[in-house]
């Protein structure tokens, strides 16, 4: 009898893989949670909006972003937040105080960092608290869709009332698009935040 007729008359089984039911119980589960999960992260995304309050109404908005404001003795920021709004936008500027009589009015202006300057006119839209005062400034479309392209860089602003030596500052105040006062050479995150993005999310 030859080798050939040998491994003939062995019996042969066909191979089967079978997957345990705990197992398959299991990989279900997890295609289910690779389904859910992209649907999870995006309602915390939803739900993580914020958003402003202006006159009664309550619309979409970046966060608030303190903004390094460094001859503002008192807190050394400003609290800067867009909003988008059903004709264009709006801007709050706020600040801390010591008198809620001393606000932000005047013109401000948002300088972006391509050298544009966006001109704010103040229309009397003022907001005082115990400790804040706080300003709203009306941005058209156009304004919008630049800020939306551009980072801002800063915000020249004006604090107005009358101070004396146990209150806060008034006068002209710069509000610069910095994190922080102090970074180190080896520091590689970026040192600003990215209001163009944020913008372009509302």
């Amino acid at each position: 009898m030859s080798i050939t007729e040998n491994w003939s008359q062995i019996p042969m089984k066909i191979c089967e893989f079978h997957i345990p039911l705990k197992n398959k119980y299991y990989l279900h589960m997890n295609y289910k949670t690779l389904l859910i999960l992209p649907f999870f992260f995006l309602s915390i995304l939803v739900n993580a909006q914020e958003s402003l309050n202006f006159k009664g109404k309550t619309y979409p908005a970046t966060q608030s972003w303190d903004f390094i404001c460094e001859n503002y003795a008192l807190s050394g920021e400003a609290n800067v937040q867009i909003a988008k709004t059903e004709t264009g936008g709006l801007l709050k500027l706020s600040v801390a105080t010591t008198d809620p009589k001393l606000q932000i009015t005047g013109v401000a202006y948002i300088y972006l960092v391509d050298n544009t300057i966006i001109v704010c006119i103040d229309k009397k839209n003022t907001e005082a608290a115990e400790n804040k005062t706080a300003n709203y400034y009306n941005l058209s479309a156009i304004e919008m869709n630049k800020l939306k392209k551009t980072d801002i860089q800063s915000i020249r602003f004006n604090i107005t009332g009358t101070a004396n030596k146990f209150s806060s500052q008034i006068g002209n105040f710069t509000a610069v698009n910095k994190k922080s006062y102090f970074s180190t050479k080896f520091d590689k995150t970026k040192k600003s935040f990215d209001t163009a993005i944020e913008i372009q999310g509302l």
